[in-house]
């Protein structure tokens, strides 16, 4: 990227591995990293877990809170992992606003390997199949050229290696 630094979202349904792959590529590169899930509000966070998928207008000041992360650390030069589930198109687009050159890693998965996934949590506020459901619903796949896409099925350091790879500028920086 032209300044040196970068911004990569880590995206994907619940259950795909957001934070934890994230975390794992923020390390890897030495860098910061934001669970989005922690900007949710209390209302939106009571909604999914008592089984009430978020529509787009709950999802709107979420999105632009993370929009305005990206924007933050773009604007001080410093490079950052976030994971937010960035289902449709427009949600990326409005991520975007903070950093145009914004890259993705997309986190993909079929039905029954996140609903495993999801079964296995009990910590997590978001549970179960009427919500993946919704989710993968909602979700429109980026295509190849807005994002890099990997299977959850492969172990978590080859799906960070595999992004490394298809982004040398980051492996060059951080890694």
């Amino acid at each position: 990227m032209k300044d040196g630094t970068y911004r990569i979202v880590v995206m994907g349904v619940s259950g795909s591995g957001k934070s934890h792959i994230g975390a794992l590529l923020a390390r890897r590169l030495g860098i910061a990293f934001i669970d989005g899930d922690d900007y949710h509000s209390p209302t939106s966070i009571d909604k999914m877990a008592n089984g009430i998928p978020l529509g787009d207008e709950d999802r709107r000041e979420w999105l632009e809170t993370l929009a305005g992360l990206i924007g933050d650390h773009r604007r001080r030069d410093a490079s950052l992992v976030l994971a937010c589930s960035a289902l449709k198109q427009r949600y990326r687009e409005l991520l975007r606003g903070g950093d145009p050159e914004l890259r993705f890693l997309f986190l993909e998965g079929d039905r029954e390997q996140l609903r495993h996934r999801l079964a296995s949590r009990d910590e997590h506020f978001f549970r179960g199949e009427a919500m993946l459901d919704s989710q993968l619903h909602d979700l429109e796949p980026p295509g190849e050229l807005e994002a890099v896409a990997c299977n959850i099925a492969d172990v978590p350091e080859a799906i960070v290696e595999a992004f490394l790879e298809a982004m040398p500028e980051c492996r060059q920086r951080g890694g």
